[in-house]
């Protein structure tokens, strides 16, 4: 009888600033609209019709409850997902009918519920920190993990996600020494709160920011499909192996959101990319009505995330998180559906959250307290199983106490076997920055045993043959010194797509070749599975190959132009971070590369004259380099992809078809070291009138077009190309320092946070002695990169601004 007047009441709640409490028996009474007219109004619409019949007085709640029946959700698997009401039945039996799987889904409420209580005792103890979200409330949604995923099946999480790591099978201690910041953690106390990771049960976050895991998902659910199509699988090391997956593979790959979070246009980008590809993906919408504590209708008109799949042909399911056992039997549907191989689906779960966004949110926000408050007491879906289940005779309230019982003690145990842990030892932190040393030499990694005969069974002899012809075009393009640094990169992306079926490759315009040929021939050869076009959105694709990395593939991400990774700073951070927060347990093999800098009198304005090089420096666990010539692009390209890291090569945006040279064929350039491209005579040392000069990228040709003029006015250089910017390769440059002590930086980045400036920085506290004079930096100017060119001389520096900061330094005029 709670929907009496209930479009009043909901028109009330949408309208006022103010919460009001609701009735204790809200939530109990007879349902008042039917599934159609509450499938239409997520956020408390005000089009609801009140019944005929005389009720009591309705719920004042800003988000009433749906009081979804199993009929109700019956009847989204018959019309939206197809089944028959005998496979619908099916369903349900399979629970109801079960007291073993029944007493196995309370079994899953009360661990999560324990957990999460235990928690929060241990953070207001101070032996969990830093930030830690908690599930209370929203058990349903674990249940149903524990019920319906297998442990194959890859699983994306985000930052509230201890519950949904332990129902994939993540043993609950290791999670619990995970919060203690304990080396027997889950990630050996490198992730935390935010960071669980599993490699055993494919559980692969754990990630902090807000919908970021949605393209991760989808590239976890690429490698499925990847998997079948080459032939190959992980074995009992997590490697791939030639061994095709079993003919009855239906693995899939879910992810994790709130509804808050799907807001996100991510949400969009995945279920696009999903239906292109029929990708085997669940969406996951855990809808509490609050995003963060915001109410989510206060920020957000689409609360029916269930049904945005409808524009892509993707079914969604709406079940009420309140019946834990509705939700395992409708949620299993949809991922037998998914399984099935007819596509991804979206399961949105309707619950409350008990507890504020984390321990430390005031929660000052409209009505969250007094909805709180409510809802332990009349939305508790724990409360609810028992209630249920007591009274129809299928438990007695002791087995059920029982059962609780023996969940607490694991919980206790979980609690004291972190207490008793270890921390980790303070060298952990160096040792996880990169999964392969910066000193790795990449002609020795070996050729996967499988290359050839994966080869053979996905290209065709006639692609063969045309990409074997490319590639001899090519080398002896290189032979002949007439090769572009755009070749030079596609001859480097095609060796090792060879060498390694594992490589993928993601860019735009990719059939076309994009603007500089780097993907040129890839999807004509590798097919669309290996060689993707993406839509025009590099966080995105960026983050698929994030979540093909992380299982088994090796990714090449092509950016056009470097500055549109812009768009994917989140996933390229999180690219960087991934090794170490997950305690060494997931490398991150992905090669992003792509023409960017800044060139004198380039003529692109500000937007593509950005500094993007130094932009991503700041990222932990990056290997950045730079090629200004073909022969370092080729070397370092190559390195790059048998890099068990995230690696970014920047290569000069209007050198990428002038810049013309031989290459070392089939050698593999280091990732950690500086070229000098030209030594200071040593009549020129004697005088005192050598300068090392370090640059990258446009500044090389720069400083060459100019080095014959510094010569003729009695002065020389060692002229150094920083190939890696990080890690640095500061050995180099102490070398030239001996000899000249002087230095300049021609430098294609900002005078605040460019890449001179952190050069300097190295340069003055670590080789302070040998230097005669201050660190000369020819940097550019903070102000953005002008059209014009009689303005943009004023902004970015070149050749004749080297020769005065040469002579300045030699003179002693600093």
């Amino acid at each position: 009888m709670i929907f009496a007047r209930f479009a009043v009441a909901a028109a009330l709640c949408a309208a006022t600033s103010t919460a009001f409490i609701a009735p204790k028996n809200a939530g109990h009474g007879v349902k008042a609209v039917d599934l159609s007219r509450r499938l239409s109004s997520p956020f408390m619409a005000a089009t609801l019709t009140a019944p005929e019949t005389e009720a009591a007085e309705a719920p004042s709640v800003m988000r009433p409850p749906i009081d979804y029946s199993w009929e109700d959700v019956s009847e989204q698997l018959v019309n939206v997902f197809g089944y028959s009401q005998i496979e619908v039945d099916m369903y349900a039996g399979e629970v109801d009918n079960s007291k073993e799987t029944l007493m196995n889904i309370y079994k899953a409420l009360q661990l999560a519920r324990g957990f999460e209580n235990a928690c929060n005792q241990q953070y207001m103890q101070g032996k969990i920190r830093g930030f830690m979200h908690l599930d209370n409330g929203q058990e349903s949604i674990p249940a149903f993990v524990d019920y319906a995923i297998k442990n194959g099946d890859k699983k994306y999480s985000y930052y509230r996600e201890h519950t949904h790591a332990i129902a994939s099978g993540v043993d609950p201690g290791e999670v619990m020494a995970e919060l203690f910041m304990k080396e027997t953690g889950s990630c050996k106390g490198a992730g935390g709160s935010m960071h669980i990771f599993d490699k055993s049960t494919y559980f692969q976050g754990g990630w902090a920011l807000v919908s970021e895991q949605l393209p991760y998902a989808a590239g976890a659910a690429k490698s499925i499909l990847l998997d079948r199509e080459l032939g190959v699988s992980d074995d009992e090391k997590f490697e791939k192996q030639d061994v095709a997956p079993p003919a009855d593979d239906d693995r899939i790959s879910i992810v994790f959101v709130g509804e808050g979070g799907a807001q996100n246009g991510r949400t969009a980008e995945l279920l696009n990319s999903a239906a292109k590809d029929n990708l085997p993906l669940l969406l996951i919408v855990i809808d509490n009505g609050r995003a963060i504590n915001t109410f989510t209708g206060d920020v957000a008109t689409n609360g029916k995330v269930y049904q945005q799949g409808q524009h892509y042909g993707v079914p969604g399911l709406m079940v009420d998180g309140q019946d834990a056992a509705d939700v395992a039997k409708g949620g299993k549907a949809v991922v037998d559906y998914i399984r099935s191989g007819k596509g991804p689906a979206i399961l949105q779960v309707h619950t409350y959250r008990f507890n504020g966004h984390s321990p430390a949110d005031p929660e000052h926000e409209r009505g969250r307290k007094d909805e709180k408050a409510w809802a332990r007491v009349d939305q508790d879906p724990i409360k609810k199983f028992e209630e249920k289940y007591t009274a129809n005779g299928v438990f007695t309230e002791d087995e059920l106490k029982a059962a609780k019982k023996e969940i607490l003690a694991d919980v206790k145990a979980a609690v004291k076997f972190a207490d008793e842990s270890p921390m980790p030892p303070v060298e952990l932190a160096k040792e996880l920055e990169y999964p392969d040393a910066p000193d790795t030499d990449y002609n020795t990694k070996p050729v996967p045993a499988f290359a050839d005969a994966v080869n053979a069974r996905t290209i065709s002899p006639e692609q063969m043959e045309t990409i074997t012809s490319h590639i001899d075009g090519l080398r002896e393009k290189a032979k002949a010194g007439d090769i572009s640094i755009g070749d030079a990169i596609n001859l480097a992306i095609h060796e090792e797509m060879l060498r390694d079926p594992t490589t993928t490759i993601h860019a735009e315009d990719l059939q076309a070749g994009s603007s500089y040929d780097i993907p040129k021939l890839t999807q004509q050869t590798y097919g669309q599975i290996r060689a993707a076009d993406e839509i025009i959105d590099e966080g995105h694709f960026i983050g698929k190959a994030l979540g093909e990395g992380m299982n088994g593939y090796r990714p090449i991400v092509e950016l056009m132009n470097t500055n549109f990774g812009i768009f994917g700073m989140a996933e390229l951070s999180s690219a960087g971070n991934t090794y170490a927060t997950t305690g060494g347990q997931f490398d991150m093999p992905m090669t992003i590369v792509g023409a960017g800098g800044t060139a004198p009198n380039q003529a692109l304005g500000a937007e593509h004259s950005q500094p993007f090089h130094a932009y991503v420096m700041g990222i932990p666990g990056l290997k950045i380099c730079t090629a200004s010539s073909p022969d370092a692009a080729y070397g370092i390209t190559k390195s790059m992809i048998r890099d068990n890291g995230p690696c970014f090569l920047f290569a000069p945006v209007k050198m990428m078809k002038e810049s013309k040279g031989k290459l070392d064929l089939d050698v593999c350039a280091p990732l950690n070291k500086a070229a000098l491209l030209h030594e200071a005579s040593a009549e020129s040392v004697a005088a005192g009138n050598a300068v090392t000069v370090l640059t990258y990228l446009h500044g090389v040709k720069e400083a060459q077009l100019v080095t014959e003029e510094i010569m003729e006015e009695g002065f020389d250089i060692d002229l150094i190309e920083l190939r890696s910017l990080k890690p640095l390769d500061m050995d180099t440059i102490r070398k030239s320092l001996e000899r000249t002590n002087k230095v300049a930086i021609l430098d294609e980045s900002t005078q605040s946070g460019g890449v001179g400036a952190t050069v300097s920085a190295r340069i003055s506290e670590e080789l302070f002695d040998l230097l005669d004079a201050p660190v000369k930096r020819l940097c550019m100017d903070d102000a953005p990169v002008p059209y014009a060119s009689t303005m943009e001389v004023a902004v970015v520096k070149r050749g004749s601004d080297l020769v005065q900061g040469v002579f300045d330094l030699a003179t002693g005029q600093f």
